[in-house]
């Protein structure tokens, strides 16, 4: 096998237009590093749950130069195909290391296609560049982005004209397309893209407010509510503040150091406030202000995290406030969740009597929930994306869902209600939905693939001592690669992650709230039945 690596190393780095990235594997080989080259030339990173995504390295299994040359390449031979040669394209990107270069490197192949290319002026949200696609006319956007991985990531979202993320079988059309690209230093490029001005995050900035109605609330409800808010060193700060500002609320609390982009994100292990830690800084300028609800948006902006009351809430908790101030609200159209999940929502949306749909993971499938007669109106997962106004981005956002979450906090303080008052009186209505996850990071994919087979294979009889049946999603519509299991008043499902390399299991148990007892007993209760899930699921998956 060494000499076919390193033969393959050598035609890469002949055909690498980058410098930088050509020498990294030059260097490689004449160490006679193959053990390093074989994990780089293991294969070409593939599209999962958000696109391209993986760590800034050379090679194919990694983002450089070569691999954004050929994934434009593809993508431009793909619209080609479907009829799409000459439409406008819209490419953005935030402020990892390297996104601007790959967002110049897209503009230059796709101009050298033949398209009509508008780049973002500066790093910006992604839900920005999801609603400029439609706000254009585009017929596909390109969004250079990791989210919240760690820093020595990058990645490659493609969306369509929708303004969603591909989905089969468009992404693998445009995966035949780029590994049928020539040698990436061939692809022909140009030069005369245009780059826009304030004008798209102005008109979505608009949009988001618009869509919010934040005049239904009395201004001096808005004007008081003190809110912290962290950008974890991306790019949410600056468009998070003018909606803000235009929905009429006072400045938020802004934790410095993590308000401005930096790549190197240097404050958190991870920069994603679903990680243990992320939150600490938000939490205690919170506390130092005396915050009514303290917001974390990840680095790209399109999830957030709440804290309130020094509690961080989960996305499940958050995705059922936000759908039932929705419903109070008397908006009625579908309601999606993806399959992963918590219950609650079916629960509200049978008490409303307004539609329900349960998709794969991925914000792609959610999107693309509801219909003609019921479109869909919000949708959310529970790692930490909500849709609050589908109509404005076609995609998660953590910004209309941040101003969502200050004004149902502000609409609760006029009665001297928080958040948490009302996850209790939800809980009082419909019982304590407690969820959580059992998370594995691993360093070798292999033992996320020999867990799974081994569920498969045996799946547990019995958890929390109630019977559960199993379920391979595996042979759903759309295939998922999941396992459920399912009992009475409890459920898990198991799947590898699309965007880490984690195996994550997500725990629910459904606890009745009695009156002699209250919330607080049937909390307790919660939290026992998930430790007690997790220990039960790391044996299943021998962990």
């Amino acid at each position: 096998m060494t000499p076919d690596v390193l033969t393959l190393a050598r035609a890469w780095a002949a055909d690498d237009p980058h410098a930088g990235d050509r020498a990294e594997i030059e260097a490689l080989v004449a160490a006679g590093d193959t053990t390093e080259l074989t994990r780089r030339f293991a294969g070409p990173l593939t599209f999962g749950t958000a696109g391209l995504r993986g760590p800034l390295r050379a090679g194919p299994a990694g983002m450089n130069a070569a691999v954004v040359t050929r994934a434009a390449a593809g993508l431009a031979r793909h619209l080609t195909d479907e009829g799409h040669a000459g439409r406008g394209v819209v490419v953005g990107f935030d402020a990892r290391h390297r996104s601007d270069e790959f967002a110049r490197i897209t503009a230059e192949v796709l101009t050298g296609a033949g398209f009509a290319v508008d780049v973002l002026p500066r790093p910006l949200p992604t839900p920005v560049l999801s609603f400029a696609v439609r706000h254009l006319g585009a017929v596909a956007g390109v969004m250079v982005t990791a989210s919240h991985n760690p820093p020595q990531d990058n990645g490659y979202k493609v969306y369509l004209a929708d303004g969603a993320q591909v989905v089969p079988p468009a992404d693998r059309q445009i995966e035949a397309a780029i590994a049928a690209v020539g040698p990436a230093a061939e692809v022909p490029r140009g030069d005369e893209w245009t780059t826009l001005g304030d004008d798209v995050e102005d008109d979505y900035v608009a949009a988001v407010v618009a869509a919010l109605e934040p005049d239904r609330l009395d201004a001096a409800a808005r004007r008081r509510l003190v809110v912290a808010y962290t950008a974890m060193h991306g790019v949410g700060a600056g468009t998070t503040a003018r909606v803000f500002e235009a929905a009429g609320f006072a400045p938020v609390h802004s934790v410095r150091e993590q308000e401005r982009p930096d790549p190197e994100f240097p404050t958190v292990a991870f920069p994603n406030p679903e990680e243990p830690g992320a939150v600490d800084l938000l939490t205690a300028l919170a506390e130092r202000v005396g915050a009514d609800v303290a917001i974390a948006e990840d680095p790209d902006a399109d999830r957030c995290s709440v804290v309130c009351g020094g509690r961080q809430l989960t996305g499940d908790e958050v995705g059922a406030l936000l759908a039932d101030w929705l419903l109070r609200r008397g908006v009625r159209g579908t309601y999606a969740a993806s399959l992963v999940s918590g219950s609650l929502l079916y629960q509200l949306t049978q008490a409303h009597g307004v539609p329900f749909a349960e998709t794969p993971t991925g914000f792609k499938w959610i999107i693309r929930a509801g219909s003609p007669e019921a479109p869909l109106v919000f949708g959310y997962e529970e790692a930490l994306g909500y849709a609050v106004t589908p109509s404005v981005a076609h995609d998660k956002d953590g910004v209309s869902a941040a101003l969502a979450v200050a004004l149902l906090a502000a609409e609760l303080a006029v009665d001297g209600r928080t958040l948490t008052d009302r996850l209790d009186e939800l809980a009082r209505e419909h019982g304590l939905f407690a969820t959580g996850q059992l998370s594995v990071r691993v360093k070798d994919p292999s033992l996320i693939s020999d867990a799974m087979s081994r569920l498969r294979a045996q799946p547990p009889a019995r958890l929390l001592g109630r019977p559960v049946e199993a379920a391979d999603l595996a042979d759903a519509e759309p295939p998922v690669d999941a396992v459920r299991l399912l009992g009475d008043g409890v459920r898990v499902i198991v799947r590898p992650s699309g965007t880490e390399p984690k195996l994550k299991a997500y725990l629910e148990t459904v606890v009745p709230v009695h009156d002699d007892a209250g919330v607080l007993a049937a909390r307790g209760r919660g939290a026992d039945e998930l430790d007690q899930l997790r220990a039960e699921m790391a044996a299943a998956l021998g962990l």
